[in-house]
């Protein structure tokens, strides 16, 4: 099992966050990474709602999480780790060209082309909710979303991964499709469920799972203080 108190590569990671976060942390997809090829890893947690420490931010400028730290790199955000960690391991990234660059490509893809889109809908249903404005903006993001999803979904086809075999690229987008969770949107394209069903069975996901509800403790209130 990756985790481990002594290990030398270490990532941040939240405690301590409101219910609809948990499972969804963007550690998650540095934690999946590292279990899919058996690299031990530590936690360093902080409070979600408290500020970062000063320090933190040179680490992650953003004071978000994951941050990253091998004791020869320092990275942060999720895309330039999973990156990082695919030219360490050929079964995160492949080496044929071709699977390779489309890796690369999708992976970068969900973080431009599918996040945003899917991250308006999780600020007008979550961070907005029962405001007026937001319930009259929410079908046209809706609709946005759903043409993103469409071109996704046309990429797929039958096939199990974007990339010919599971990569970074499926790491980072079925992590990405999941903020929809709360909604039946994903239900609408057959196709793209069971692509996410599929990266939720894989072992190595099951287990980055339990391992970063295990640091996030009990759900708290939205607003409230940790």
């Amino acid at each position: 099992m990756p985790l481990d108190p002594d290990a030398t590569t270490v990532i941040s990671a939240l405690c301590k966050v409101p219910s609809f976060a948990h499972g969804h942390v963007r550690d998650l997809r540095v934690r999946w990474a590292l279990e899919e090829i058996g690299r031990p890893y530590r936690a360093q947690l902080y409070e979600g709602m408290a500020p970062r420490p000063d320090a933190y931010r040179q680490w992650q400028p953003f004071g978000q999480v994951p941050a990253f730290d091998d004791g020869q790199v320092r990275l942060f955000e999720s895309g330039a780790i999973l990156l990082h960690l695919g030219e360490q391991d050929e079964r995160l990234l492949p080496r044929e060209p071709q699977q390779k660059a489309d890796s690369v490509a999708w992976l970068i893809g969900a973080l431009n082309s599918v996040e945003p889109s899917i991250m308006q809908i999780v600020t007008l249903d979550i961070f907005q909710a029962g405001k007026p404005w937001a319930k009259e903006a929410r079908p046209s993001a809706v609709e946005f979303a759903r043409s993103r999803l469409t071109r996704v979904a046309e990429a797929l086809g039958d096939g199990d991964w974007l990339a010919g075999r599971f990569s970074i690229a499926d790491i980072m987008m079925v992590t990405v499709i999941r903020n929809l969770d709360h909604t039946d949107i994903i239900a609408g394209f057959p196709n793209l469920a069971a692509y996410k069903a599929r990266g939720e069975a894989r072992p190595a996901f099951v287990q980055a799972v339990a391992d970063q509800a295990k640091g996030l403790g009990d759900p708290i209130q939205l607003g409230e203080r940790a």
